[in-house]
């Protein structure tokens, strides 16, 4: 005992005292603080709300590590009073409290952003959602980046002064910085400009299929960054386009398509000609009869050509889906009906032939390698 005296006197064991004390009570306030926020947390959750469950769920991190960090805080201050240090000095100490509170206020609005983005997108998903038409997810995600960044840049504008630089200084250097890195960089701003463009006009969003007639770009919209926007080809390759390419090309956008259009044109022989006029008025009917068939669209069936080998008429109608799969579905099952019509009627379809009718017969006279007389059946 008397050599334990010797190594501790009675001031360092007040102040050790003093820091458990307070490392207990930081421990006990961080399970009283994550109690009471799981508690408020299950109420929020019977909720339909999304908004206060992400808040809860997004706070919760960013107070257990405060209340950690005004505890170790806390523990400094006591120290500060036995250990001649200035690691401990109130304003290196009260500069941790600041720059904590910052730090942990721009993760917690990060995270919140996240969270809402996350629930957000599968609302919109959900078919029975509240959420599905008012909101699509090109406009969410392009939303939650511009809150991340606006709280990132917001933290730090914040932060510095706190750590005593000018700030005024810094942005006028940052300017004449800027304009070098401006030139130096055009490309990757031009990007940057051509995703905001995107968010803002909306050619297309994720998910969307969008094709190019200037360049090979065909596929689905899977992501849209503020450099490149990735799209999957239908032979699922991935293509990263740079974003500054959609303001200076021509594109299509077949997913917002209203109908897809069936246009055929059919021949049947020349001896059927008689019955070219039925034919076109049962075909006509049938596809304003039909239930796939968007008859408030254009619907034209008409003869209209002498070919070299048939007679030809052409059908041009939309169906009412525009799904692909179904489209095909739809598009065999009137073309099958157009056999029918045409069987029905005991007339054929045309392939190219050649009818000889007879020779004058002056050729005869020909010589026999020069003239082949036709064999007669």
């Amino acid at each position: 005992m008397e050599n334990l005296l010797e190594i501790f006197s009675v001031d360092d064991l007040g102040w050790g005292l003093r820091v458990f004390i307070a490392v207990v009570v930081t421990l006990l306030l961080r399970f009283l603080a994550i109690k009471i926020l799981d508690f408020i947390g299950k109420q929020a959750a019977r909720t339909e709300n999304l908004w206060d469950d992400a808040l809860i769920q997004a706070g919760r991190p960013a107070v257990s590590w405060y209340v950690l960090i005004l505890g170790l805080c806390w523990a400094a201050a006591i120290s500060n009073a036995y250990i001649e240090n200035g690691l401990f000095a109130e304003g290196n100490i009260d500069l941790v409290r600041k720059l904590s509170a910052i730090v942990l206020l721009a993760v917690f609005l990060v995270r919140f952003v996240n969270i809402v983005e996350k629930r957000m997108l599968n609302a919109i998903l959900d078919a029975g959602s509240d959420w599905q038409g008012t909101m699509d997810a090109t406009t969410v995600t392009a939303l939650a980046k511009l809150l991340r960044l606006a709280a990132v840049i917001s933290a730090v504008l914040v932060a510095l002064p706190t750590m005593g630089l000018d700030i005024t200084a810094l942005l006028a250097a940052g300017g004449v910085g800027g304009i070098a890195i401006g030139f130096a960089a055009k490309d990757l701003l031009a990007n940057f400009f051509g995703g905001l463009m995107i968010y803002l006009d909306r050619p297309f969003a994720i998910g969307d299929w969008i094709r190019s007639p200037d360049r090979n770009i065909e596929g689905t919209v899977e992501n849209i960054g503020w450099r490149l926007t990735l799209v999957r080809t239908f032979d699922k390759r991935p293509l990263y386009v740079p974003n500054s390419v959609f303001t200076n090309i021509a594109l299509e956008n077949p997913s917002r398509m209203l109908n897809r259009r069936i246009n055929e044109n059919i021949g049947i022989r020349y001896r059927d000609a008689d019955k070219m006029g039925v034919i076109v008025k049962d075909v006509r009917e049938m596809l304003q009869n039909h239930k796939d068939i968007d008859t408030r669209q254009t619907l034209m069936v008409n003869f209209n050509k002498y070919a070299a080998s048939s007679l030809e008429f052409f059908i041009y109608t939309f169906t009412k889906t525009t799904v692909w799969t179904e489209y095909h579905k739809i598009k065999e099952d009137v073309m099958l009906k157009i056999v029918e019509i045409v069987h029905k009627h005991d007339a054929d379809f045309a392939f190219p032939t050649t009818t000889v009718d007879g020779l004058d017969p002056l050729m005869e006279h020909l010589a026999p390698q020069e003239y082949v007389k036709p064999v007669e059946k």
